[in-house]
């Protein structure tokens, strides 16, 4: 067995061992749950009489359609992800102080280095996991729902946009990994994503959201279109920065922290 491989497979085993997988995939699931029923309340307003839910789908301009299901769906991902998977940044990084096993994860026959990129490819995994879930739950609901205009060439745009703020969101998760190991536990990096969310609502208030990396893949994600539209090269290059920088700083923390 490699030492990548040998790295990667303690993580994994970790996950297969804990409740904690689950409940996020509960958690993000009631997105696409959740807007089902809004949808389809607004679809139904006529029968059933306005509710708050379709009420702010109508303030939201949806329709009970498929594109604007999968619009909403992206949505979920770009403003639920920066929560869900910054707590999943979080147990991969921090469990390991908080459970005091980290000496134990050194002892493992390959190199630092492998054992954070192995953590790092298991984030991207579970991540994956998460919004491949909720799209295919998604499909389902909106199948159940039987919401209008379901066209491939419809919808794919749509598509595109959704995965492409969840690479967004997950780039994000490297500082929130940092903090993890930085903090020795949970609480660090959990009270950066709290930090972020609430500066990103402030940020955006006053009309420079294009410019902070946590609130660009909400921005991106449609939440406001003409704020969207505000979006540019400098708005994905500072996302990309961030990533890097806590991919770095996680490297160099986790190699020479506890050296003399």
């Amino acid at each position: 067995m490699t030492p990548s491989l040998r790295a990667i497979a303690p993580e994994f085993l970790k996950l297969r061992h804990s409740t904690i997988v689950w409940v996020t995939f509960a958690a993000f699931a009631l997105g696409p749950v959740m807007g089902g029923l809004s949808l389809y309340l607004l679809g139904h307003a006529g029968d059933m009489g306005a509710s708050p839910l379709s009420e702010k789908a109508k303030l939201m301009n949806f329709s009970a359609d498929w594109p604007s299901y999968v619009g909403l769906l992206t949505q979920v991902v770009g403003v639920g992800g920066v929560v869900v998977f910054g707590f999943v940044a979080s147990w991969l990084f921090g469990r390991e102080y908080s459970n005091k096993t980290a000496k134990d994860l050194l002892a493992l026959p390959a190199s630092r280095s492998h054992i954070i990129n192995a953590k790092f490819i298991v984030y991207a995994v579970w991540c994956l996991a998460l919004v491949a879930a909720n799209l295919l739950l998604g499909l389902v609901v909106g199948t159940l729902l039987g919401l209008d205009n379901f066209d491939i060439r419809v919808i794919t745009p749509g598509l595109t946009t959704y995965f492409a703020t969840t690479i967004l969101v997950m780039l994000l998760g490297t500082p929130i990994s940092f903090m993890g190991i930085w903090g020795k536990g949970y609480l660090a990096p959990i009270g950066l994503v709290v930090l972020m969310l609430i500066v990103s609502q402030i940020v955006g208030a006053v009309g420079l959201g294009q410019y902070f990396p946590w609130s660009v893949p909400g921005l991106y994600s449609g939440i406001s279109a003409e704020m969207k539209a505000s979006l540019n090269a400098v708005s994905f290059g500072l996302v990309g920065l961030v990533a890097v920088l806590g991919y770095v700083a996680s490297h160099w923390w986790w190699n020479r922290a506890d050296q003399s």
